[in-house]
């Protein structure tokens, strides 16, 4: 799952492309393709503060998924008042000064979305060959660009020539002296 900045709602990665990749919006499926320039976050790499640690966003979603009994939970655009009230109830002691009612809006509107599109496995992911080597989720890079040859100009390939065939070449500067 991913969120990409400038782009409401949440994406599947489908494939790899030159210059980035595709992937499928989860509000309406259609495919768009994600440049360098986007910002790009896995859920996997979100935490939300509370007053002693960072809890993974999936950790948040298994307690809503939960206290809702797998339903879909109270809608995003309730008022700030009912949303902190219920983010209270699910994660107690959240850092009101470092989470703010827009986190907790898109913190419940990626929950209820997961859970429209049938994606409710919140349990830790299993570690497996795919996996990169430092134990993160194993997500499609764009291929490096190969590095291109060194390239000599070509008066310098043929002053270099003719210095070797025995003939002097002179700068403009010492020929003045």
């Amino acid at each position: 799952m991913l969120s990409i900045s400038g782009k409401p709602g949440l994406f599947l990665l489908k494939s790899q492309t030159r210059n980035g990749f595709l992937a499928e919006s989860l509000l309406d499926g259609k495919t768009v393709n994600v440049s360098g320039r986007h910002s790009v976050s896995l859920l996997s790499e979100i935490a939300i503060y509370t007053l002693t640690a960072e809890v993974p966003l999936r950790e948040i979603f298994q307690k809503i998924f939960e206290k809702e009994d797998g339903k879909e939970a109270i809608s995003h655009k309730e008022s700030k008042d009912k949303l902190e009230e219920y983010f209270f109830e699910i994660l107690p002691d959240y850092d009101e000064d470092r989470v703010y009612p827009s986190d907790i809006k898109k913190v419940l509107q990626w929950y209820n979305m997961l859970v429209k599109n049938n994606l409710t496995d919140f349990s830790e992911p299993k570690k497996n060959e795919e996996e990169s080597k430092d134990g993160g989720e194993a997500i499609l890079e764009p291929k490096a660009a190969t590095p291109k040859k060194a390239v000599t100009p070509k008066n310098q390939v043929q002053k270099t020539s003719s210095a070797k065939k025995g003939g002097a070449t002179k700068s403009a500067a010492s020929r003045k002296t």
